[in-house]
Formats: structure tokens, C-alpha cells, sequence
């Protein structure tokens, strides 16, 4: 028996509409991981990544504070370094008259000139420092660290710690 043209030009049409849904679209496809790595790029730049000598065992502590791009004071054991070059050793810091280090005072200042923005050159309270230094630092040398930093000007000086496990996701630097 000889079909209508209606039912004729119905099953092409069916045909048709079965082979066409079996193919992918990249160019959307392209699209989403296009934006998808312009987001992992804009958001990987929000925090500072500090150094993590493996000399240094950081304490810990439940920091909430988000860590902002600072000058970066590293005491290890042997030595005093300012943005990773060694400004001082140890047993000179401990060995010094007065509570200020001269020559970590000397290297801060040359950092507030190179590395500050012109409103932290302008305001002294907007100015910060990150300390990073072992657990088991003498406090006496920690306190001179940090007169040192004050006496160079610096308005903010903040201890670089590592998240207590179970603490929620937080930067690593406490601010004092």
C-alpha cells in the first residue's frame, strides 16, 4: 500500500529529530572552563602565601583575620632575615645593649621606602610587619624583634601562626 505525503514527510521527520540530539556542543563547553579559569586566577591572587622554611615550626592558633601582603621579618635559629636576606644573627641580637636591634631597625626602614604604598609612607599606623618565628623562640628575643620593628615605625605587627586543626578555614596571621 502506497503512504500519503503526510505520512511520508512524518517519518522523515522523525528521523531527522532521533540523530540530531547525540552530539555535544564544545563551543558552550569551551565557554564554561574559559570562565572557570579566569575565576581560579582572580581568586588565587586574594592571599599571601608566606614563606615555610622547615627550620621554622610556626605555633598554632585559630587566626580569623584575612593576611595581607606585609614586610616579612624571618627568625630562625641562627639568623634574622628581612624579606629573605639576613640582616643579623641571633646571638647579636641577644648580645646587644638596648631593646632594639640596630641593624634589623636599619633594614625595616629600607623596606618602608622600597616595598610601602605612599598612603602606609604617609601613616604610621597603616604600616605592617610579619613576624614568623619558631614556637620555641625565647620570648626576650622575641621582644626585641618586635621593639625593633616599632622603633622603625611600623603601626601593625602581626605573628605568622598555622590553623589549628578543627578550627574553621581561616589565613595564617594573627594580628597583635
Amino acid at each position: 500500500m502506497k503512504m500519503s505525503r503526510r505520512a511520508l514527510r512524518m517519518e522523515r521527520h522523525h528521523k531527522r529529530m532521533k540523530r540530531s540530539g547525540t552530539g555535544l556542543n564544545l563551543v558552550s563547553m569551551m565557554d564554561i572552563f574559559t570562565i572557570l579559569v579566569f575565576f581560579l586566577l582572580v581568586s588565587s591572587g586574594e592571599t599571601e602565601v608566606l614563606p615555610n622554611p622547615k627550620d621554622i615550626q610556626l605555633p598554632e592558633s585559630a587566626a580569623l583575620e584575612r593576611a595581607r601582603e606585609t614586610v616579612v621579618v624571618m627568625v630562625t635559629a641562627d639568623n634574622i632575615l628581612v624579606q629573605g636576606r639576613p640582616v643579623a644573627t641571633v646571638t647579636q641580637a641577644l648580645s646587644g645593649d638596648g631593646v632594639v636591634i640596630p641593624e634589623l631597625e636599619a633594614a625595616l626602614r629600607q623596606q618602608t621606602d622600597r616595598v610601602m604604598i605612599q598612603q602606609a609612607k604617609a601613616d604610621i599606623a597603616l604600616r605592617e610587619v610579619t613576624i614568623l618565628g619558631d614556637r620555641e623562640l625565647p620570648y626576650r628575643l622575641l621582644k626585641r624583634v618586635m621593639a625593633s620593628c616599632t622603633a622603625a615605625e611600623f603601626g601593625q605587627i602581626s605573628l605568622a601562626v598555622v590553623q589549628k586543626d578543627g578550627a574553621p578555614p581561616a589565613p595564617q596571621v594573627a594580628a597583635l
